[in-house]
């Protein structure tokens, strides 16, 4: 029997069409009859089995990142080519990966900000994840040569306030900041840079993200842009489990 077969046999048990027999039995003609003769005594089944469908596959898709979290977690938390932001005693990681080109991460950053004002137990590790162009990949080198010269912070936050991040922009940038760009570039060359930007690319693909921003809250992944509210209440569930 085809699996899609399988699947609409199994939404019919989980709706409460249970005398329909086992599925392994039942050649294809019947379970399309069966389907047929439920969808047409009951229209509403479709919805009611796409969203049975839809909440299966996301309950995966979260079981499948909770592993991931546990399985990298030293990683995700105590990675030394990551930045700290916050307390570095924190009790609660908040960690972002996120593009300089990306206008959803822009939008976040304010969030960020208020987060690390308004809890000064959280430590927040920031992963740079450039994906949307070259010029992402520049900002992301640049800021974390940056962080040799002790003032990422600053420079992260001008950098999330240009309109495009680029070459030339970045580094008027960092001229305007006064940072010292002939070693800028030098530092931009790091194999600790490099590391960095794998370890992100690995990490997101563990954890099944696909565009930025996104955080990981202690056992939680969040994909996509959350609000303060979101990210306060998700810290508020971790530390509970912290008691």
């Amino acid at each position: 029997m085809s699996k899609i077969l399988k699947t609409i046999y199994l939404c019919f048990v989980a709706l409460g069409f249970t005398s329909v027999a086992i599925a392994d039995e039942l050649d294809e003609q019947t379970v399309k009859q069966y389907a047929l003769e439920a969808i047409l005594a009951n229209p509403e089944v479709i919805m009611q089995a796409v969203e049975i469908l839809n909440q299966r596959e996301a309950e995966a898709k979260r079981n499948a990142a909770n592993q991931a979290i546990l399985s990298n977690l030293d990683v995700l938390q105590n990675d030394p080519n990551a930045p700290v932001l916050g307390n570095p005693d924190g009790d609660i990681t908040v960690i972002e990966f996120f593009d300089y080109n990306c206008g959803y991460c822009k939008r976040a950053a304010p969030i960020i900000s208020k987060l690390l004002e308004t809890d000064k137990n959280v430590r927040l590790v920031y992963r740079e994840w450039p994906i949307l162009s070259e010029g992402s990949e520049f900002a992301a080198r640049a800021s974390l040569a940056a962080q040799k010269q002790g003032r990422y912070k600053e420079f992260h936050f001008k950098l999330m306030n240009l309109s495009s991040a680029s070459e030339d922009s970045v580094l008027n940038a960092a001229k305007e900041f006064g940072y010292n760009t002939e070693q800028l570039l030098v530092d931009m060359e790091d194999p600790e840079i490099d590391q960095h930007i794998e370890t992100s690319n690995n990490l997101s693909e563990a954890l099944g993200f696909t565009g930025t921003p996104s955080f990981v809250i202690g056992t939680q992944a969040i994909p996509g842009l959350a609000s303060y509210e979101g990210l306060t209440q998700i810290i508020a569930e971790e530390r509970k489990k912290l008691q």
